[in-house]
């Protein structure tokens, strides 16, 4: 219901406060997948960080039904038959797919940040590793950037 909310709403603002409660309730369902890592770096990136950004954008602009271009009703009909058109193709290629779905033996320890911890500091750790270097290389740079030269 609120990701139709985000679509319906007419205020960009309440638009992206409908999202935020959308994002907690995909995280909800990665809980539900017991993918406990997941849903928690899902909420602090996307319903944190991003959404945090998408309102201050939106608050910057000043949207105003006044200074909004309003569609002709030709764009309109023009957007309802391409999006008809998107939803039959997507529909289209999703069926007769049932079948080629395979079981895959569940595990229980699939998702927790302890069978996480111990893939990633036993068989990637090199990569794990790599990764940490080039952040903190891109973190200095970052720093050396946006410090003022000294004359």
């Amino acid at each position: 219901m609120s990701a139709i909310m985000v679509v319906l709403s007419k205020n960009p603002v309440y638009s992206v406060l409908y999202l935020i409660i959308t994002f907690f309730c995909i995280a909800g369902h990665y809980m539900l997948m017991n993918a406990q890592f997941l849903a928690i770096v899902h909420i602090i990136v996307y319903a944190g960080a991003i959404m945090v950004l998408f309102l201050y954008v939106i608050m910057l602009l000043n949207l105003n039904k006044e200074s909004e271009p309003h569609k002709s009703t030709l764009q309109k009909i023009a957007a309802t038959i391409c999006a008809g058109l998107v939803m039959i193709v997507l529909v289209g290629s999703l069926k007769g797919t049932e079948g080629m779905i395979q079981q895959q033996p569940a595990a229980a320890d699939i998702g927790l940040v302890k069978a996480l911890g111990q893939v990633m500091f036993t068989k990637f750790l090199l990569p794990f590793e790599i990764t940490s270097v080039l952040l903190l290389a891109a973190m200095v740079g970052a720093v050396m950037l946006g410090k003022p030269e000294k004359r």
